[in-house]
């Protein structure tokens, strides 16, 4: 059964993560079962794990649905990254990173870099995530982890970059490499900063139209 929820699992977050379930959209335990040729136990033990991820909305008596932003929504959660995460960024340049480090993090703006240009936003989005994953770890605060899942939400992140136009996506790609050289050079005032101004334009591009 574990396998079958697993398999569940993976299936209807993919179909998140690549807008295939829209935001709003019904996830019904019946037909879901019947598309993955599983029971609908599994499936509903998958949609549990998925609204504790923050992804679906379980509602009593009446299955899931994909989550659905409101404006405040959007608002609070990056009102929280933009706190946290400049935070983090300053942290992990006064630790003093090492050279294995940074170069994972260049590693990871590469991979970013190839899949921009693949076109494959659900794979920015991915390697997005483990690098910012990557240098909250580095700050070296055994909190930060835990509190900066809750409000980094998948589909929020690849929703960003979907929206992002040639100069956004730029710049968002550069940010990244001026983090890892902020880090290299142990400056944290550099890294807060930059990683604010990230934050920032990824909030202003996914509210601009939100209502």
């Amino acid at each position: 059964m574990a396998r079958a929820t697993d398999a569940a699992y993976d299936a209807v977050r993919r179909m998140i993560l690549s807008g295939e379930a829209a935001a709003g959209a019904r996830l019904g335990e019946a037909e879901l079962a019947e598309t993955l040729g599983l029971s609908r136990t599994p499936v509903r033990e998958a949609l549990q794990r998925l609204g504790a991820d923050g992804l679906v909305e379980v509602l009593p008596h009446r299955g899931a649905r994909v989550v659905r932003w409101t404006r405040r929504d959007l608002e609070e959660i990056f009102e929280l990254r933009s706190l946290l995460e400049p935070y983090a960024a300053a942290r992990a340049a006064r630790t003093a990173p090492g050279d294995h480090v940074l170069a994972d993090l260049l590693g990871r703006c590469d991979a970013m870099e190839a899949a921009v240009a693949e076109g494959d936003f659900t794979r920015v989005a991915q390697l997005n995530s483990l690098f910012h994953a990557a240098l909250i770890e580095a700050s070296g605060n055994r909190r930060l982890p835990a509190m900066l899942t809750s409000v980094m939400h998948a589909p929020l992140i690849v929703g960003t970059f979907r929206r992002y136009d040639a100069g956004e996506m730029a710049r968002s790609m550069n940010h990244h490499r001026e983090l890892v050289a902020a880090l290299a050079a142990r400056d944290p005032d550099w890294a807060e900063s930059v990683m604010r101004a990230h934050i920032r334009a990824a909030a202003a591009n996914l509210t601009k139209e939100e209502t």
